[in-house]
Formats: structure tokens, C-alpha cells, sequence
């Protein structure tokens, strides 16, 4: 039994930090003068998996992993885990309006996910791994909800997009050591079965919106 539940966390979204019930202090990314830049705010599965995918974006300068959407202020790892704060693990994107549209961040997010599979994501299940794109004004909200809709009437998803279309309130970082956590731990179990393949089918689909670095 112990052998069982001990694959199940190795090929799942959990560090042996939320088996522990570790208190991280609260973490905050360090100032590197990002004033230029716009953010945008999505969820869609395990952050260290939506975080890898969107650094490889053309346009995109920081991704950071951590929670929103939820009632609990400053929540840590483990209470997210518990599925009781009503928070999803999320990314804050910094772009470069210049270079990327937000437009384009939702065909990213829409096509680096499953967004019919309601609290879920691959084999990580809970509230805390559904869908959210998270807007900052009208005209998110209007993009977001046309974009579902074209998805929709050309049937580019055989089930119901069940992606929650949510006004942004409030980003939580998550702690440190779930930042770059792909690029750091590329040995990690759920890393090599989960992580890179699903950014590996995303760099395959859209070769044309990775960085130079990216498109190998």
C-alpha cells in the first residue's frame, strides 16, 4: 500500500513539501524593472507545467507560478492542496504588448490544455487544477468568451469547453521553489512523464509562436 500511494505522488502535481505540511514564508518575485510589460492571468493544471509552456512564448518575458481565484489569503502549498481555499494553482504572464496580443496568450492557453475536463488536468484531479482565464477588463472578458465561442462552433474540442471566464482580484506567488521548478528539476518523475510531453505537443502544434531558443 505504501508502494501505491507513493507512485500515485510521484506521478502527480505534489512536492514532499505539501506532504510535510511545510509553512513557507510568503515569496515575492525580485524586481527586475518589468514596468513596460503587461501581465495576464490563467490556470490550467499544475502551474509547473502551464509556467514551462508560456516562458517558451515569443513575447513573453516572466512566468510565475501561484494561486488564485480562492478565498484564502496568503495560502500556502499544502492548504492548496487540500482543496479548500478556492484557489487554483495559476501563472502570472508578463508580455510585451508589442510583440504578443493577449489574443494570442488565449490560443496559447487553449491549445496547451484540455479545457473540457472540468478539475482536472492529465492525471492531476481536485478544484485546484480547473481551467480559469482570469480578466482585467472588458475587453479580456470579450476576447476570452468570442474565443470560446469560435472554438466552439468549429468544434476544435470533442466535449463542452468548461473554462471559467473570472474577473481578476488577487495573485498569491507561490513559494520560491515552485518557480522554474520544470527547468530546475528536469529529472523529476512527474517532470518527464507529464510536464515535458505535454510542453513538447505544445511546441509541436505552434512552432511559429516560440522563441528562437525554444524551436528546436
Amino acid at each position: 500500500m505504501r508502494f501505491i500511494i507513493l507512485a500515485l505522488f510521484l506521478n502527480s502535481c505534489v512536492s514532499v513539501g505539501q506532504l510535510k505540511n511545510n509553512e513557507n514564508p510568503v515569496w515575492e518575485p525580485p524586481n527586475n524593472n518589468y514596468k513596460n510589460l503587461k501581465t495576464a492571468y490563467f490556470a490550467s493544471g499544475c502551474f509547473w507545467c502551464v509556467e514551462a509552456v508560456f516562458e517558451s512564448v515569443r513575447g513573453v518575458y516572466e512566468v510565475y507560478s501561484g494561486y488564485s481565484g480562492g478565498f484564502l489569503k496568503n495560502p500556502t502549498y499544502y492548504q492548496i492542496g487540500t482543496g479548500q481555499t478556492g484557489h487554483a494553482e495559476a501563472v502570472e504572464v508578463l508580455y510585451n504588448s508589442e510583440e504578443i496580443g493577449f489574443g494570442t496568450l488565449l490560443q496559447v492557453f487553449f491549445g496547451s490544455h484540455d479545457p473540457t475536463t472540468l478539475n482536472r488536468q492529465g492525471p492531476d484531479r481536485g478544484e485546484q487544477y480547473r481551467s480559469i482565464v482570469f480578466y482585467q477588463n472588458e475587453q479580456e472578458k470579450k476576447l476570452t468568451r468570442d474565443y470560446v465561442k469560435l472554438l466552439e462552433k468549429n468544434k476544435i474540442f470533442n466535449n463542452k469547453i468548461v473554462t471559467q471566464i473570472l474577473p481578476f482580484k488577487i495573485f498569491y506567488y507561490a513559494e520560491e521553489y515552485h518557480q522554474n521548478y520544470e527547468r530546475l528539476n528536469p529529472y523529476d518523475p512527474y517532470v518527464k512523464s507529464v510536464s515535458i510531453p505535454r510542453i513538447n505537443r505544445f511546441k509541436k502544434m505552434y512552432p511559429e509562436l516560440l522563441k528562437e531558443s525554444f524551436n528546436n
